[in-house]
C-alpha cells in the first residue's frame, strides 16, 4: 500500500519502512515551537520532570508574539518566564522584541523550517510550514514540554484528503480565497485529524505567501496538517532563507486518500467567512445587502506577509478609509516591516488613514491593538471568527483576503475590488 507525503515523512522520522493511517508511532522532532502564551505552561510541566536541560538547544524556537510588546503585567510575567528559560538553557532560536515576529511567518523567514521536517508547536497554526513540504502540527503545552525534554512525540498517523488544484486565479484572488472556499465546501470538521494534501498543475500559480496562507488555515477544517509538494518555487525559497539541508518526499502513485476534490482557481471569487465560523462562507456576489463595518485588520500569521501588504497598499494608494473606520495594519515580522517601509507601503497605509503596528498577534485573538466593542463589526485577514474571538461576544468578525479588507476599509462596508 502506498503512502502519502505526510505518511512518508512520519515513517522516516519513526525509523519505519512504512506506516498506515491510524497507526501509533513515536517520531523524532526537528523543531519544537512555543510562544508567550503556551511556553510558560510547558516550562512549568518540564520543571516537574526534574530535567536540567532541553534535548537540543538548536531545535527549540521560543517566539513571544501574542502580547508583545507586553500589554499588561500578566503578559510581562509570561514573557519573563520564557526569557529566563531561554537564557538558562542557551536556546539558540529565542527571539526578543526587536527581533521577533509572528511565529509562523518568522520561522520560515529565519530558515528554521524546511521540507521533510517534523515540527510540533504549542500553537494550532503550526501547520503553516506544510507550505514548504514539512509535516508540522499544533500540540498542547504538555506535548511541547515532552518534546523539549526528549526530542520525540507520539502521533497517530493521519489519513489524507487530496485537493487537486487546477487553473489560474483571477486578479485579486489569493490563497485566502482558496482556503476559505475549501473550508466553506468541506466544513470546519471536514478534514478532522486528516492531512490536507494539495497537488496539481495549478499550484504553480500560487505564490509562497499564498501557500503559507492555505497551509496555515488547514486547522480551520479540523486537519492535522496541510502540505504542498516541493516544487522549484519552494526550493528557491528554502535556498534563499535557510542553510539547512532539506529532504523532498513525494506521495506514491497508489497512496490512499479518503476523499479527493478538484479546486479550479479560475472559478474562484472573492470569498468572505461570515460570523461565527470559517465555514460560513459567501462569495462577494452572494452578499445582497450592504454590511457596514467599524474596523479592518490586515495582518496575522495568515495574511501579514509582504504580498499581503503590497496588495492592500495597491488598493489604498491615493484613497482614504471611510469616515469612522479604523484600519490597523500589522506586518508579520521585522523584516517584512522594514521591506514595507522601504517600498513606501507604510506611507500609503498612514496617508490612507490607517495605523501600522509593530509585529504582533494582537487583535487576532482579542489580545490588544484592536479589541472590538459591543456589536462592532470587523473585516479581518486573520484566521478565526468565533464568538468573542476579537473582543465583545456580540461583535462580529468577517474573514477575508487583504484585497477585500482594503477595499472594505475604503467603502465602509464589505466590498471587493473591481477586476
Amino acid at each position: 500500500m502506498g503512502m502519502t507525503m505526510t505518511q512518508k515523512i512520519l515513517a522516516a522520522h519513526a525509523g519505519l519502512d512504512s506506516v498506515v493511517a491510524g497507526q501509533l508511532i513515536e517520531a523524532d522532532l526537528d523543531l519544537v515551537l512555543g510562544n508567550d502564551i503556551t511556553s510558560p505552561v510547558a516550562i512549568k510541566e518540564m520543571a516537574k520532570m526534574n530535567l536540567d536541560t532541553v534535548f537540543n538547544k538548536d531545535k527549540i524556537a521560543l517566539v513571544p508574539d501574542h502580547f508583545v510588546p507586553n500589554k499588561d503585567i500578566k503578559s510581562a510575567e509570561h514573557c519573563k518566564c520564557v526569557r529566563e528559560f531561554a537564557l538558562k538553557n542557551n536556546i539558540t532560536n529565542y527571539f526578543e522584541v526587536g527581533q521577533m515576529g509572528i511565529e509562523h511567518a518568522l520561522l520560515p523567514e529565519q530558515g528554521l523550517t524546511v521540507a521533510g521536517d517534523v515540527i510540533i508547536g504549542a500553537d494550532s497554526h503550526t501547520c503553516t510550514y506544510g507550505a514548504l513540504g514539512a509535516f508540522s502540527t499544533g500540540v498542547g503545552s504538555t506535548d511541547m514540554a515532552a518534546g523539549m525534554a526528549t526530542g520525540k512525540a507520539w502521533f497517530k498517523v493521519p489519513g489524507a484528503i487530496k485537493f487537486n488544484i487546477v487553473g489560474k486565479p483571477s486578479k485579486w484572488i489569493s490563497g485566502k480565497d482558496v482556503i476559505l472556499h475549501i473550508i466553506g465546501k468541506i466544513g470546519v470538521d471536514g478534514a478532522l485529524y486528516k492531512s490536507m494534501e494539495f497537488v496539481g498543475e495549478g499550484i504553480k500559480n500560487l505564490t509562497m505567501d499564498d501557500r503559507f496562507t492555505i497551509a496555515n488555515m488547514a486547522i480551520e477544517a479540523g486537519a492535522k496538517n496541510g502540505i504542498f509538494p516541493v516544487d522549484d518555487l519552494a526550493k528557491d525559497y528554502m535556498k534563499e532563507h535557510s542553510k539547512r539541508d532539506f529532504v523532498v518526499y513525494e506521495a506514491d502513485e497508489d497512496a490512499v486518500y479518503d476523499e479527493e476534490y478538484t479546486i479550479d482557481l479560475s472559478q474562484l471569487k472573492p470569498t468572505i467567512a461570515f460570523p461565527h465560523l470559517p465555514e460560513n462562507t459567501k462569495t462577494i456576489d452572494e452578499i445582497k445587502e450592504e454590511i457596514k463595518i467599524d474596523q479592518v485588520v490586515i495582518g496575522s500569521c495568515t495574511n501579514g506577509r509582504i504580498d499581503d501588504l503590497r496588495c492592500a497598499a495597491k488598493l489604498l494608494e491615493g484613497r482614504h478609509v471611510a469616515k469612522g473606520m479604523r484600519l490597523i495594519v500589522i506586518p508579520a515580522t521585522q523584516k517584512i516591516y522594514l521591506q514595507a517601509m522601504e517600498e513606501g507601503l507604510l506611507k500609503t497605509f498612514i496617508e490612507a488613514g490607517g495605523i501600522v503596528s509593530t509585529p504582533t498577534c494582537g487583535p487576532c485573538l482579542g489580545g490588544y491593538m484592536g479589541v472590538l466593542a459591543e456589536n462592532e463589526r470587523c473585516v479581518s485577514t486573520t484566521n478565526r471568527n468565533f464568538v468573542g474571538r476579537m473582543g465583545h461576544i456580540t461583535s462580529e468578525i468577517y474573514l477575508a483576503s487583504p484585497a477585500v479588507a482594503a477595499e472594505s476599509a475604503v467603502k465602509g462596508y464589505i466590498a471587493a475590488p473591481a477586476v
